[in-house]
């Protein structure tokens, strides 16, 4: 198999890998229904993981509450650690599909210029279940993480 991507598998690997509903939404661009996924609300510290590959995506700190009714970002960890890809798969405008850089899984979609009062101004609508958070890591007084 040749792919561009450092950590994508054959399908038969992500369906042995990923849950069915994980398989569909990750593999398959799909969308968990809104309001129903496990980051919508959270608010915990730490790094948001594509769920597939363990690529480190988003930040905590980057979350904010726009009421869509899946996770939102203003901007990844990294520009390196998503791609974009124009998505005409509704009628209407093309929107702008999120893909996982390192194993390109479907993650979500970025819309830009709805007016939230974010530093980027843009919304990265993520399906939780393409995310798993890492708990943040503190440091000790002599630098160790605990």
């Amino acid at each position: 198999m040749t792919s561009n991507f450092p950590l994508d598998l054959p399908d038969q690997e992500w369906q042995t890998r990923l849950s069915d509903l994980e398989y569909h939404v990750l593999r398959e661009s799909g969308t968990e229904a809104p309001f129903t996924g496990e980051y919508t609300d959270t608010s915990a510290e730490g790094v948001y993981e594509c769920r597939a590959c363990g690529t480190e995506l988003f930040r905590s700190e980057a979350k904010f509450s726009s009421h869509c009714g899946w996770p939102s970002f203003f901007e990844p960890l990294a520009e390196d650690r998503v791609i974009y890809l124009e998505d005409h798969s509704i009628p209407g405008p093309p929107r702008v599909e999120v893909r996982c850089a390192a194993c390109n899984s479907h993650l979500g979609h970025v819309f830009r210029g709805e007016g939230y009062p974010t530093p980027t101004d843009e919304r990265y609508c993520i399906n939780s279940i393409c995310l798993r958070l890492a708990p943040a890591r503190h440091q000790t007084s002599s630098g160790e993480a605990t």
